[in-house]
């Protein structure tokens, strides 16, 4: 009884198993892996124009096989028919391909077309991009282009002719490197549904005129082409006050700025003292020639009787603000008296309006890759048409999530790996540069301190921060008190790399007060600011 038992379960298992298999394989319409050569199942076009050589080869890194764009600036064409035509008006369809961009993306496209019948117009021999499709989907990125596009072509019955739609508003391409699996999912209550990484990064509906343009379902009315705006029309809202009359006391030849008539000139202005003179210790070169380089004319410096003195040569007044200054006078806005608003034709019925329930769309009977693109390296894999959702999902799962997983990995690993580099690099470019401007000829005094701090520093890479800060704030302490202290200046105690940039900071501001105590000094007076020739 037990066995007989066992065996009825093992039976009842067996039979479940083979309803799910058969199940799943009626909802897959087409599905190819490339792990198989694509000669002789799918037919590249042989259209002048589509040079580009399609290969098939690994994904970087991994075992699978996919469909490789081998060539940059090439267009391709590549297309499969299905065993049979496949109507989108019944049910849920899923259209799911994976796309790894091994070179990236700057311009170019890595989408697929959904081909009507053959009946339609075309043949796999001469596929171009003037074959009609029925769905086109996936990414494209050029420029100001940066999308996952979803566009299907859908005949008017009114027209007869047949329209592109886009979706509005959809999601941008990733931007790794990565293997990234793409779903369009359409459902029978005219829901479509965007996938990327099995994610959902876009949901509409196609009757709504929010997610498509032109929207699906045209406009009941349309502006009248034949109506023209009547010349007496006026569309001003406001118009200047006629009898507006400019004020007596509006000067329009008023300047924006006058000279300031309270400013006094600072004294101890040095009127008959030029700003700068002729360099007392500079000498004409021995090999100047006066025939062939000119008269010789001694370089320029700072004239020093300056330095001390609010200000050298001429004074002038400083300029402000007028305050009579109105600029030009213009009448005043008033309401126009004689405003009708904006014209606008008038609405006329739409002869190629229509309603529908849902989309007619055509069915489709084959896939292709149609592209033009600027990159390289471009894999695709793993294209799959599903009847039900699960059927993609559990390819997600098992081909593309632990590829995706595994180069995520990598990834993050070198991009690890790429950090420290980066900042050893950087660390030896700082310690180069700190050597050279120890060797700088006015810090010759300090230079041997300055070497000590450098070395500690390369001791320990953690604080190359803080030892640049400190050695910068001591050469610029040291170079200002030459150009502006009047003597040699003195430098504090050499900062320790334990806190540098505090350390260096207070040296500065001490360095400073000494300077300053030493000039009031030897002058018995604080130092003046020096003046421009006009204050403002």
């Amino acid at each position: 009884m037990a066995v007989s038992l066992r065996l009825a379960f093992l039976v009842f298992v067996a039979f479940v198993s083979f309803q799910l298999i058969s199940a799943s394989d009626d909802a897959k319409i087409l599905y190819e892996s490339f792990n198989e050569p694509f000669e002789g199942r799918w037919i590249v076009s042989d259209k002048s124009d589509y040079q580009g050589v399609w290969k098939h080869s690994k994904s970087e890194g991994h075992d699978e096989y996919g469909l490789l764009v081998s060539e940059p600036a090439r267009k391709y064409a590549i297309v499969k028919e299905l065993d049979e035509p496949l109507s989108l008006k019944d049910g849920t369809v899923v259209l799911q391909y994976e796309v790894r961009l091994q070179n990236g993306l700057e311009c170019g496209g890595a989408y697929l077309k959904y081909l009507r019948p053959q009946e339609a117009g075309w043949n796999p021999k001469e596929f171009d991009n003037e074959s009609p499709y029925t769905i086109m989907f996936g990414p494209d990125k050029c420029g100001a282009t940066n999308k996952v596009h979803f566009i299907f072509k859908h005949k008017n019955p009114k027209s007869g002719q047949y329209v592109e739609h886009h979706l509005k508003f959809p999601p941008s391409v990733p931007s790794d490197k990565l293997t990234h699996v793409f779903t369009a999912i359409l459902k029978p209550n005219n829901e479509l549904q965007i996938l990327i990484d099995g994610e959902e990064k876009k949901k509409a509906n196609f009757l709504s005129s929010e997610d498509f343009e032109p929207p699906l379902i045209p406009a009941k009315t349309i502006p009248d082409p034949d109506d023209r705006k009547p010349e007496d029309w006026d569309e001003r809202a406001k118009i200047p006050d006629a009898s507006a009359v400019k004020p007596d006391d509006w000067d329009e030849n008023a300047p924006m700025e006058i000279e300031d008539e309270d400013a006094v000139k600072p004294e101890g202005w040095l009127d008959d003292e030029p700003e700068e003179i002729d360099d007392p210790e500079a000498t004409k070169p021995e090999d100047w020639d006066d025939e062939e380089d000119g008269e010789w004319e001694a370089p320029k410096i700072d004239n020093p009787k300056c330095e001390t003195a609010p200000g050298c040569g001429e004074w002038k007044r400083p300029m402000k603000k007028n305050p009579a200054y109105k600029g030009k006078w213009h009448a005043p806005l008033i309401d126009n008296p004689d405003f009708k608003g904006i014209w606008k034709p008038q609405e006329i019925p739409n002869p190629d309006y229509f309603e529908l329930s849902k989309p007619d769309f055509e069915p489709i009977a084959a896939t292709g890759i149609e592209i033009w693109t600027m990159q390289d390296g471009i894999l695709f894999g793993n294209i799959l048409i599903a009847k039900d959702e699960k059927v993609a999902e559990s390819y997600r799962e098992s081909t593309w999530k632990p590829k995706y997983n595994a180069e995520k990995e990598k990834q993050k690993a070198e991009e690890a790996a790429a950090g420290s580099h980066d900042l050893a690099g950087f660390q030896k470019k700082v310690f180069d540069l700190l050597y050279k401007i120890a060797n700088i000829p006015f810090l010759d005094a300090y230079k041997h301190k300055i070497l000590g701090v450098i070395e500690k520093g390369e001791e320990q890479p953690n604080l190359t921060i803080g030892i640049l800060a400190s050695v910068v704030v001591v050469f610029i302490t040291v170079l200002l008190k030459i150009i502006f202290g009047g003597k040699k200046a003195r430098v504090e105690p050499t900062p320790q790399p334990t806190a540098a940039a505090e350390s260096s900071n207070q040296e500065e501001s001490s360095s400073g007060k000494k300077e300053e105590e030493s000039d009031k000094e030897e002058t018995g007076a604080p130092v003046r600011k020096r003046h421009t020739r006009r204050e403002n």
